[in-house]
């Protein structure tokens, strides 16, 4: 007997087995463009299972955005939690940029799809960007108030801060080229940090 209903590993694994599946599909066919029988086929597993484990094809769509994005809020979380310093952001920015590639589909499926199903488009926004943001302006407003950042509204650089992330993740080559070393991505850590840290503007020594 099965306490508490929870799934076996083999749900576990074909579930997982169809978001993964559905994420390539959704990636670059679109959502329209793919059938369950697409999912099914490229699951290995039968049409009619789909349905076991997901009420219809949208829900297996905002399943693929919306664990995707808690898999990145939680890797954010443990990397602002582990930072050594508030000035050391390029570490985050790198980790980020290096995790391009492996969110690269899941976060083309939010960008093609949130347009065109509100459902989708709110779901992410409540469950996973506003949390983001929280997540950010709480660090942000600490170094504020520990005088490490100058005084400004936390809300608005954590939403800055998070923005420079998903427009890099909308396209591989907005920020850096698909194809750039290590040592490129550190490069532009190191510089999208500066800018964000420093801004562009010289530090005049004059007055007005």
């Amino acid at each position: 007997m099965r306490l508490f209903n929870r799934p076996s590993p083999s749900e576990v694994e074909t579930r997982s087995r169809i978001l993964d599946a559905a994420q390539h599909l959704f990636a670059r066919r679109g959502y329209n463009a793919t059938t369950t029988r697409d999912l099914a086929k490229a699951a290995g597993v039968a049409e009619g299972t789909l349905f076991r484990h997901f009420e219809n094809k949208k829900s297996i769509l905002i399943e693929v955005a919306t664990q995707g994005w808690v898999e990145i809020l939680t890797d954010l979380l443990m990397e602002l939690s582990a930072m050594g310093s508030y000035k050391a952001i390029a570490q985050v920015m790198r980790k980020r940029m290096l995790n391009f590639h492996h969110n690269a589909d899941m976060m083309r499926v939010c960008f093609m799809e949130a347009q065109f199903h509100p459902e989708l488009r709110d779901r992410i926004q409540t469950e996973v960007i506003d949390k983001m943001t929280d997540v950010a302006e709480a660090f942000f407003q600490t170094a504020m108030d520990r005088g490490v950042y100058r005084p400004m509204n936390a809300k608005v650089v954590a939403r800055i801060f998070l923005g420079m992330f998903a427009i890099a993740g909308f396209s591989d080559m907005t920020v850096i080229d698909a194809h750039a070393s290590a040592q490129d991505m550190q490069e532009m850590a190191e510089g999208l940090a500066d800018i964000f840290l420093n801004g562009v503007l010289v530090k005049s020594t004059e007055g007005p």
